[in-house]
C-alpha cells in the first residue's frame, strides 16, 4: 500500500509540475476514492503535505521578486484566523464520523466543481474582467485591501475544511483583484500565501488527530520528483491540453464525491 501512496504522490506531482494546479484537487479524493481513507484524515494529511511541497515553490519565487508581500499580508490577515476559527469550530462541534465525513466530503465535492469550471472557463473569466475599450475592470484602492481580506477569510476557511482552493480559486481571485498584476507574480503571490495557510490548517487538523504522518512521508517520497519532472515537462505539454483533461477530471470527481 505505501507503494501505491507513493506512486500517487510521483503522479500527482508530475500534473502539478506540468499544470501549477492540481494537488489538493486531486490529492484528496485520489485518497478518498481509491485508498478509502476517511475525508477527515484526507484532508489534514494533504494540507501538511502542502505545506510542504509549496514551501520550495514560495522560496523560489521569493528569490525571484515574483511576490507581492503586502497582497500575502493581506490575504494572511483572513486566511490565518478563518483557519484557527474553522478549526476550533470543528473541535468544539465535536461531530460524530459521520456527519464529519458528509460535512467535508459535501465542501470538498463544491470546491472541486468550482476549481473545474474556473479552469474550463479561464478565458471568458478573463473577458467579463475588460471593458469594450480594452482596458480592465478594478476597485478602486480604497476598497481593495477590504475585498482581499475578504478573500482570505474565504479561501481560509474552504481550504481548511476541505484541502481545496489556495491554488486555483485563490488565482482567479487575484486576478479579478488585481488584473494589472503580472502573471508569474499572482502565481508567486499564491503560492507564498498558501503555504503558511496549509500549514497551519494542517497544524489544526493534527491537532485534531485528523493527519496520517506514515501516509504523508509516502507521499512526498513520490512527489518531490515527480513535481522536479513535470516542472521540466511543462514547457513541452501545450496548456490548451492540460487544463481542459484537468478540469474534466475534476467535473467526474466532483460528481461523483458529491453523489457519493
Amino acid at each position: 500500500m505505501d507503494g501505491l501512496y507513493t506512486l500517487s504522490g510521483f503522479l500527482v506531482g508530475l500534473v502539478v509540475g506540468v499544470t501549477g494546479v492540481g494537488g489538493g484537487s486531486l490529492m484528496t479524493p485520489l485518497l478518498v476514492l481509491l485508498f478509502g481513507v476517511s475525508p477527515a484524515t484526507a484532508v489534514g494529511t494533504d494540507l501538511l503535505y502542502a505545506s510542504l511541497t509549496k514551501s520550495l515553490g514560495g522560496w523560489v519565487h521569493g528569490r525571484r521578486g515574483t511576490v507581492d508581500w503586502k497582497v500575502v499580508g493581506l490575504l494572511s490577515l483572513g486566511s490565518l484566523p478563518a483557519a484557527v476559527v474553522t478549526i476550533a469550530l470543528l473541535k468544539y462541534l465535536t461531530l460524530d464520523e459521520e456527519t464529519l465525513r458528509s460535512l467535508v466530503t459535501g465542501v470538498l465535492s463544491v470546491a472541486l466543481l468550482l476549481t473545474a469550471a474556473v479552469l474550463l472557463l479561464k478565458a471568458q473569466i478573463r473577458k467579463i474582467a475588460q471593458r469594450k475599450d480594452g482596458t480592465v475592470y478594478e476597485l478602486h484602492h480604497r476598497h481593495l485591501p477590504a475585498a482581499t481580506i475578504v478573500t482570505g477569510i474565504v479561501v481560509g476557511a474552504l481550504v481548511t475544511i476541505s484541502s481545496v482552493g489556495a491554488g486555483v480559486l485563490g488565482t482567479v481571485a487575484l486576478l479579478f483583484l488585481y488584473p494589472r498584476m503580472q502573471a508569474v507574480k499572482v502565481v508567486g503571490t499564491d503560492i507564498a500565501h498558501a503555504v503558511p495557510l496549509t500549514a497551519l490548517a494542517g497544524m489544526g487538523h493534527m491537532a485534531l488527530g485528523t493527519v496520517d504522518f506514515m501516509l504523508l512521508g509516502s507521499l512526498l517520497l513520490g512527489s518531490l520528483p515527480g513535481i522536479y519532472i513535470g516542472s521540466h515537462l511543462s514547457a513541452k505539454v501545450p496548456e490548451k491540453v492540460m487544463r481542459p483533461l484537468l478540469a474534466t477530471m475534476l467535473l467526474i470527481i466532483g460528481a461523483r464525491m458529491a453523489l457519493n
